[in-house]
Order: structure tokens, then C-alpha cells, then sequence
């Protein structure tokens, strides 16, 4: 049986300079641990481990970690099997991962790692950019210099990709690009995959509306704050538009404030902070994700506030994670569009089109649905993310 090797890259930045890395420096996952590739392609562990004591070599733990690196720094293909494995047969697929900055996104990850097996059919090399898209870009020259057969990029912002994506057409390498889109030329890419973020917005300012109007509030002034996702991030440009477009038909909306929270619970607790101190009458808070709406909550009980259902502010987030329908039973989030990041079998059903010379819609979106409190307890066991 063929070892997979999942490889993880991301630029060092400067908080990490303790680690022995600079900001030019990559740090890979290896099986024994996290190594650093230096400029000039030496490599070395870091003492952090990722497998058990007894999973390790008794010995030379950083010289089998720095071997791994080192196929990778210099251009070879880091996943590739021990020698004598037989890769006949398996696709080589690639993915360039955001970051791991919410629940949401690690539930996506995990659905590409539980569908990209060798089990399946497949060899896969995974890249975690860190938010970083000077990493992401530098991870895509890697795959296309490693031979990769098929590219999946979740871009970190829409601008940037042209040039990269450019390489990977012309070495025949489709990409297909998922959850968040890219302004690139489609003809660049075999196909996008992911959710409708406008649509989302539009349903969770229609589902703010009937709200609204079942408690006899639809003629009240409502203050409205969002805390916005990442900067330039296509899912924080979309649910702002779709709810912006239908909170300007409804009267006594007053959309007081957006500030980006970065998809955290950090950058969320800190922009309600902020929000609390400086408006007296706050009705509704948006949150672009669940992890801004957990700091959100947070940042609202210190102040000795209320919020969901049974309290002053409304909150309405976005994801529906199970940490948010947990939320949602405890009485912190009142609804959660969903934003299914299930995206791992989809896609190796489009790639499976692709092999066969198929043609694939240039957008496939996922199934999705708006979630409110009251019903979280009944739909909770049958999530998987």
C-alpha cells in the first residue's frame, strides 16, 4: 500500500521568526513533524510532532523529516510513494487551501482529505496557505512544476490568480475552483464550485424581514451592524451585497456600521467591541460566519447585554456548523444560512467528468438552506460538519 503524504505549506511570518523561520521560508508537514525549507533548500525540524511517540523513528527523527522537505524544495514531487510503490492508476490532485481560520473551512478540508484517498483512486497533495496568497501562489507553481494532473484552488481573494492560472492551462492542468471565486478569465479554469454568497445574503435579509414582521416590528427603526468576513474574500462580497440589495426596499433599515472581523472569533469579538462602544441602540448584528458571531456573543454578554431569541440583539450568522446550531440551542444565534462546505465528493465527480472528456457547467452550486433557532434542535443530529 502506497503512503500518503499530506503535505502543508505556508510562508513563516514574522510572529514565527522564533521557530527558525524567516518570512521567505516554507514550513512543510512531514509525518514526523513540521520541517522549515530554507532559502537555499535545507531543511530542518522544528521539534513539533505530529505523530505519536511510537508512530516516530527511535533516531534521526529531523533527517527523515528534512529528506521529505527536501524533495519538495527542490522541485520533486513531495507526496510521491516510497520507491517501488505503484502509482499506475491514481490521478495526482492538488489543493491549495485558504487557511484553517474558522470550523467551517477545517470541515472543508476534511471533506477533500476523506474523498481524495488512495482508496479512491487518487494521490493528494494538500496546502495550507495560511491566508497568505503570496503562499498560495507560490503552492501553485509547485503543483504545476510537480505534475499534478488536476488543480482544486479556494482562492484567499478574487484578483491575483491570472498569471499562475496561465502556466497550469498551458501544462494541461484543469483547476477548478472552489467556495470562493476569482476575477480571472474563465476560460482559465475547467469550473467553479461552491455556494450562491449573494443568494445568501438575500435570505438572510428576507428571513430578517418576516422576522421582523411575525414579532409586529416591521414598522420599527431597526440599527443594523455586520461584522464583515476577510477583505477581498468573494463569500464577504457576496452575502453583503444580497443583503444589502434587499435591506435598501425595507424602509426603517438603518445600516449603521460594517467593519471586517477576518472570519474569526478574534476579529469578531473585537469589531463588537468596538460597536458596543460606540452605538447606544443596537436591534441586529450580522456575522458573515459562525466564528465572528461566537466572538460577537461574546463580546455582547461582558457588556452585560442580551442577544438571541430571547434577547435585544439579534444575531444572524452565516456557515450553519454545528458549533453554530449549538449556538443556536443555547440561545446565542436566533438563524445560520448554511454554507455547505461539503465540497470533496462533488468535486471528484467533476474531475471523474473530466478524465472522461466530458464537459462540466462553468458554475456548480452546492444545496443549501436557512436555519433558525427554534429548529436547531430537531436538525442538529443529522449534520456532519
Amino acid at each position: 500500500m502506497i503512503k500518503k503524504k499530506i503535505v502543508a505549506v505556508f510562508l513563516a511570518l514574522a510572529g514565527m521568526v522564533a521557530a527558525g523561520c524567516g518570512n521567505s521560508d516554507l514550513m512543510v508537514l512531514t509525518p514526523y513533524g513540521d520541517a522549515v525549507i530554507k532559502e537555499d533548500g535545507t531543511s530542518a525540524g522544528t521539534g513539533a510532532a505530529h505523530a505519536s511517540d511510537a508512530d516516530k523513528p527511535s533516531a534521526d527523527v529531523s533527517d527523515s523529516a528534512a529528506a521529505d522537505v527536501a524533495d519538495g524544495a527542490n522541485g520533486q514531487d513531495a507526496s510521491k510513494p516510497a520507491a517501488g510503490g505503484d502509482t499506475s492508476g491514481l490521478l495526482h490532485v492538488g489543493f491549495a487551501q485558504v487557511g484553517a481560520e474558522s470550523g467551517w473551512r477545517l470541515a472543508q478540508t476534511q471533506s477533500m482529505k476523506d474523498t481524495f484517498t488512495e482508496e479512491n483512486g487518487y494521490i493528494f497533495d494538500f496546502v495550507d496557505c495560511n491566508n497568505n496568497q503570496k503562499t498560495q501562489l507560490q503552492a501553485l507553481e509547485q503543483f504545476i512544476e510537480n505534475g499534478v494532473q488536476y488543480i482544486i484552488l479556494d482562492p484567499i481573494v478574487e484578483d491575483g490568480y491570472d498569471e499562475v492560472l496561465k502556466k497550469a492551462k498551458d501544462a494541461n492542468i484543469p483547476v477548478i475552483v472552489v467556495d470562493r471565486k476569482i476575477s480571472a478569465d474563465a476560460s482559465l479554469y475547467a469550473c467553479w464550485v461552491g455556494s450562491d454568497f449573494s443568494r445568501e445574503g438575500k435570505d438572510a435579509a428576507e428571513w430578517l424581514a418576516a422576522f421582523l414582521s411575525e414579532n409586529q416590528r416591521a414598522s420599527e427603526e431597526i440599527n443594523i451592524l455586520t461584522i464583515l468576513g476577510s477583505d477581498g474574500a468573494s463569500a464577504a462580497i457576496g452575502r453583503t451585497n444580497g443583503f444589502e440589495e434587499i435591506a435598501q426596499n425595507q424602509g426603517g433599515w438603518n445600516l449603521l456600521d460594517k467593519q471586517t472581523g477576518d472570519f474569526t472569533k478574534d476579529g469578531g469579538y473585537a469589531v463588537m467591541k468596538a460597536y458596543l462602544d460606540k452605538y447606544d441602540k443596537i436591534d441586529v448584528v450580522v456575522c458573515q460566519n459562525d466564528d465572528e458571531a461566537f466572538g460577537a456573543v461574546e463580546a455582547i454578554k461582558e457588556a452585560g447585554k442580551t442577544c438571541g431569541p430571547d434577547g435585544d440583539i439579534v444575531i444572524i450568522s452565516f456557515d450553519a456548523t454545528r458549533a453554530g446550531f449549538e449556538a443556536m440551542i443555547a440561545g446565542d444565534i436566533n438563524v445560520d444560512v448554511e454554507c455547505n462546505p461539503l465540497e470533496g465528493p462533488f468535486v471528484a465527480e467533476l474531475i471523474q467528468k473530466l478524465e472522461k472528456g466530458e464537459t462540466v457547467e462553468a458554475i456548480q452550486y452546492m444545496e443549501e438552506g436557512v436555519f433558525a433557532a427554534e429548529e436547531a434542535a430537531a436538525v442538529l443530529p443529522s449534520r456532519v460538519y
